[in-house]
C-alpha cells in the first residue's frame, strides 16, 4: 500500500503526470468552428470575392 503525499509536496513530474490524467480532451469537437461569426466584423474574403466587371472583353470596330 502506497503512502499518501499530499499533491503540494510531490515532485513536479509527479505533479505534471497526475495533471495529465486528470485532464480530459474534447473529443471530435473542437469548440473554435463552433463560434458563430460576427456579423458586425469586416470580412476580408466577402470583400475580395466581389466582381463588379466583365469577364469578356468588349471591342468597338
Amino acid at each position: 500500500m502506497e503512502k499518501f503525499v499530499p499533491f503540494e509536496k510531490l515532485s513536479k513530474k509527479k505533479q505534471r503526470e497526475l495533471n495529465l490524467l486528470k485532464r480530459k480532451d474534447w473529443g471530435e469537437l473542437n469548440p473554435v468552428t463552433r463560434k458563430p461569426e460576427n456579423p458586425k466584423a469586416y470580412n476580408r474574403r466577402k470583400a475580395q470575392n466581389r466582381n463588379d466587371f466583365d469577364p469578356v472583353p468588349f471591342f468597338i470596330y
